[in-house]
């Protein structure tokens, strides 16, 4: 089964992040996603820009609404992501307790549905 390790963390703490602090924390999603792809788990993942340059799409009653940000206000902001396959979720789980914005943040992982 496929799963998306769904990345959340406070986006505002790289307001104070120093260059060795982001280059270390690039430098463990590199570890990270080099050791996923070992396993043969990983099936994609890409970083995404901050939640202040999003764009919320709603459709009501035949109207387009767009606002600018994430869709909720939240301490918490969707920073990145993986694509795994899994067997189990609880293997789903041990890969994502080792994304390091698990250290801080947190990691939804959520099944993918599958159509045939």
């Amino acid at each position: 089964m496929r799963y998306l390790l769904l990345i959340y963390g406070d986006e505002s703490a790289y307001a104070t992040a120093t260059p060795e602090d982001m280059q270390n924390e690039i430098a463990a999603y590199g570890v990270f996603s080099e050791a996923i792809a070992a396993e043969g788990i990983m099936r994609g993942g890409e970083a995404l820009q901050l939640s202040d340059t999003a764009t919320t799409v709603r459709v009501r009653e035949g109207e387009t609404l767009l606002s600018d940000g994430p869709f909720a206000e939240t301490h918490e902001q969707l920073g990145g992501f993986y694509m795994i396959e899994c067997d189990t979720v609880d293997e789903a789980i041990g890969a994502a307790k080792r994304i390091p914005g698990a250290l801080n943040g947190s990691v939804e992982v959520r099944p993918i549905m599958e159509f045939d």
